[in-house]
């Protein structure tokens, strides 16, 4: 009889994912028709600028998760990675879990841009299910400690945030000023890899995270940066490297503990071992704590009554409440909005159901975690800004085996970050285009201006 009783439920669920897909369809049509009418550039231009908008890509996905789910095209979206020229877009949440979780189907195509990187060898978030991935990523665990977060790293950011804020006279550009200096500083303290600058740091990462992970289209121009700065980075944590072992001493840092773990003959903690490990985890942190913060903020700022909760969190220190709106905020606003995976071998999404779709090997399969992270049928008033949501909601890291490694940093760290910045007395956008996110030609924010009264 349970299913009985939950029929309501059930029902109701449907009925709120057919009015999510009509409602955002009719959106989509006006957005199409303020584009056709609009001014400035061209038709192409002002419709693709329209529709990449955060609020037009969750109605895009509102509309896919209604009439077609789990859509198949012949056509190559990822240029960037070798795939059969098929891509797949799975948008139910049920459907994003499930092909994140079945690694021998769905496997990751990061290698060959790895192997660019490091100058020949992959690292563990390249590899799929395998001995060398639990060795690598087992070894970092080691080094980097759950129970750091709360006795190092996040003492470290409050400082470093906290100092920041202090010193400016009620203007700030948030990326430039506060966000990617503090992931710097993070790097400098905790991993023990400064860098030769922070300027050098900040580019290396950033570059290397946009052509890992986001130049779908293999841009050319990108690529020779890329491998420009990837020799440069190796070069400098090669030297960084032998220079700690040498002659620094021990430091409890990253760093010092990978050097520790080789010297006692750990398997996958050479010197080019720890060196490769920490490129990829270095390139994972900076980028994304500085572009994710600055998501979460813009979003926030969009948001009176989200961003007033916000800031009254943070002046009366309630961290929990706090990480509730930052994280909010960011399942609006995530940094990667789908995952993608190339299918292993011939398989099935959604087998057993209606929306059930047959994959060919080497198709680039896109699972939306944005869309999953509003899916009625499984999110309740999936619409709403809401702060009392369990942590299981968000897929704002990956999901499964793949799963960022520094979640749980991001976790904290994120919220520590901005707390110093929104208790700050009418912290507000600076006038015009220079209170909007700037990201200077590139994926990430780099600009944002805000003031605030002293």
């Amino acid at each position: 009889m349970q299913w009985l009783l939950n029929l309501p439920t059930v029902l109701w669920r449907r009925l709120l994912l057919v009015l999510q897909g009509v409602g955002a369809l009719f959106a989509l049509v006006g957005t199409g028709l303020g584009a056709l009418f609009g001014k400035g550039g061209t038709l192409a231009g002002r419709l693709g600028a329209a529709l990449t908008e955060p609020a037009s890509q969750r109605r895009v996905f509102a509309v896919l998760r209604l009439f077609q789910p789990n859509l198949v095209l012949k056509r190559r979206i990822i240029a960037a990675y070798p795939s059969n020229g098929v891509t797949a877009i799975a948008t139910r949440r049920a459907d994003v879990a499930d092909i994140l979780s079945r690694d021998a189907d769905f496997g990751v195509v990061y290698a060959p841009r790895m192997e660019m990187i490091t100058g020949g060898e992959n690292f563990f978030l390249g590899m799929q299910d395998t001995p060398r991935y639990t060795q690598d990523v087992s070894n970092m665990r080691l080094a980097v400690r759950r129970d750091d977060v709360p006795s190092i790293v996040v003492p470290c950011v409050a400082q470093a945030a906290g100092e920041i804020v202090g010193a400016v006279p009620g203007a700030i550009d948030v990326p430039q000023a506060l966000t990617q200096p503090v992931a710097a500083h993070l790097l400098d303290h905790y991993f023990g890899t400064p860098g030769p600058s922070q300027a050098a740091i900040v580019e290396w990462t950033t570059l290397l995270f946009w052509y890992l992970f986001i130049d779908l289209k293999a841009d050319p121009e990108l690529d020779a940066k890329a491998t420009a700065a990837a020799a440069e980075f190796r070069a400098w944590l090669d030297g960084h490297i032998a220079s700690r072992r040498a002659g620094e001493g021990a430091k409890d840092d990253i760093l010092g503990r990978c050097i520790a773990m080789g010297d006692a003959g750990l398997p996958g903690m050479s010197d080019l071992g720890i060196r490769n490990n920490l490129i990829g985890l270095l390139i994972g942190e900076l980028p994304t704590l500085s572009a994710a913060a600055n998501l979460a903020l813009d979003e926030l700022l969009g948001r009176p009554e989200a961003f007033a909760g916000a800031c009254e969190a943070a002046r009366m220190g309630d961290d929990a409440a706090l990480a509730a709106h930052v994280f909010e905020a960011l399942r609006f606003r995530p940094l990667n909005p789908v995952i993608y995976r190339r299918a292993m071998c011939d398989t099935v999404i959604a087998g057993g159901q209606f929306r059930r779709r047959r994959i060919r090997k080497d198709t680039m399969v896109l699972a939306a975690n944005l869309s999953a992270m509003f899916d009625p049928l499984e999110i309740p008033d999936a619409a709403s800004f809401r702060t009392d949501r369990p942590w299981e909601v968000y897929m704002l890291w990956g999901y499964g085996l793949h799963s960022c490694f520094g979640a749980y940093i991001n976790h904290a760290v994120l919220p520590a970050m901005l707390k110093p910045l929104l208790a700050q007395p009418n912290l507000r956008r600076a006038p015009g285009s220079r209170g909007q996110i700037d990201t200077a030609g590139t994926p990430f924010p780099q600009h944002l201006h805000l003031e605030f009264d002293t």
